[in-house]
């Protein structure tokens, strides 16, 4: 029986997960990246998240990253490991986080007493985690945490982020989505990534999408003004619903008091994050 309020878990991952994924929109994490000879925008996000598995092929990337095409992936992995090692990667994104955090925040926040206790809370959330069934979790927690508290918040940030994103395949498995079909649902809640965004960075076609959303027309999912139609809104409410259950062992492990203090100094910080900037004003469905 859960000791936490309904969705604490939930809302403490909304202003978590933003603080590790500024880095991916960062034109830091693209300067870095481009100096190791690894340009093109999307081999820069598959290259930096993959790479804690090391010199993994295609199949794990789209396996693990599910809502990718396989041959945007495949365009790019394994190929960038000939460009740059896994370590080079590991080492330049933690540099961009670095920066990125710095930058929006400034140097005042960065060193502040709310950072520290921040990441401690986050590291604690994270003694809960385990690896069976976790592949992008696992991989990264296999990291050294930094010393710096603005990048162990990052690294535990980061964490949590997989931990939850694992689970939420687990869950996503049992919707008959598939990857096209997921992001379209998603994206027409409004927490999902533009029409623009999607294109931009799955790999997917205007035709491909156009495909989903009439497969989801013809299950009673989506409707012809292409909104969720209310069994549509009923699968997506039990998916996150399932994917909490799968996400609450770190945030039972915090506690009712320190998921609430992490929730609030988490929100603080993706507020700044994002009022100074950091995330595109375009990217949202």
């Amino acid at each position: 029986m859960t000791t936490l309020p309904a969705r604490a878990g939930r809302r403490c991952h909304n202003v978590l997960n933003p603080f590790h994924s500024v880095v991916y929109f960062s034109p830091d994490s693209a300067r870095e990246m481009n100096a190791l000879g690894i340009e093109h925008h999307n081999a820069v996000y598959l290259a930096a998240r993959s790479a804690a598995f090391g010199r993994v092929g295609a199949a794990t990337v789209t396996a693990t990253f599910h809502s990718f095409k396989h041959e945007m992936v495949a365009r790019h992995v394994p190929q960038v490991w000939d460009v740059a090692s896994p370590q080079q990667v590991l080492d330049a994104r933690l540099r961009a986080a670095d920066v990125t955090l710095r930058r929006l925040l400034g140097e005042e926040a960065v060193a502040s007493k709310e950072m520290a206790e921040a990441a401690g809370l986050a590291l604690r959330a994270t003694e809960a985690c385990e690896r069976p069934v976790r592949p992008l979790y696992a991989a990264h927690a296999e990291l050294p945490v930094p010393d710096a508290p603005h990048l162990a918040l990052w690294h535990a940030a980061t964490l949590l982020r997989e931990y939850r994103g694992d689970g939420h395949l687990i869950a996503l498995a049992r919707t008959g989505l598939d990857p096209v079909e997921a992001l379209i649902t998603h994206s027409v809640t409004g927490r999902g990534m533009s029409h623009k965004w999607l294109l931009t960075t799955r790999g997917w076609s205007e035709e491909e999408l156009a495909a989903g959303r009439e497969r989801l027309v013809a299950r009673g999912l989506l409707g012809a003004d292409g909104r969720l139609t209310e069994a549509g809104i009923t699968l997506r409410d039990k998916l996150e619903d399932e994917t909490d259950v799968l996400d609450a062992a770190p945030y039972e492990h915090l506690g009712a008091a320190g998921v609430e203090r992490l929730t609030e100094l988490a929100t603080a910080f993706t507020t700044a994050l994002v009022g100074a900037g950091g995330f595109p004003a375009d990217l949202r469905g």
